[in-house]
């Protein structure tokens, strides 16, 4: 995995919302390095979708995100909505 990508910063976002992409990018991240809690990486999910409310700009940003780390963000939160356990890893 090319640990050096960049996230593709939408102008209009606060640092607020910066923090909270940041925040679930490293969870996706984390569910094929140590795994991550069901809970914390949902609910991280959900506060990506309040930042990045449009369907078409969350795919856009997922492809983004595949193409630099090898890990689609769709098919993480596929995985953790299927698991039954309190960890996600993938």
């Amino acid at each position: 995995m090319n640990e050096n990508y960049t996230l593709p910063i939408d102008g209009n976002w606060t640092t607020e919302d910066i923090v909270t992409i940041s925040n679930f990018v490293d969870s996706v991240l984390n569910v094929y390095e140590t795994g991550v809690s069901k809970a914390t990486l949902m609910s991280r999910y959900k506060a990506f979708r309040d930042v990045i409310v449009s369907k078409s700009e969350q795919k856009q940003f997922d492809k983004n995100f595949e193409r630099q780390t090898g890990h689609s963000i769709y098919q993480t939160m596929k995985l953790a909505q299927q698991i039954t356990k309190d960890k996600v890893r993938g």
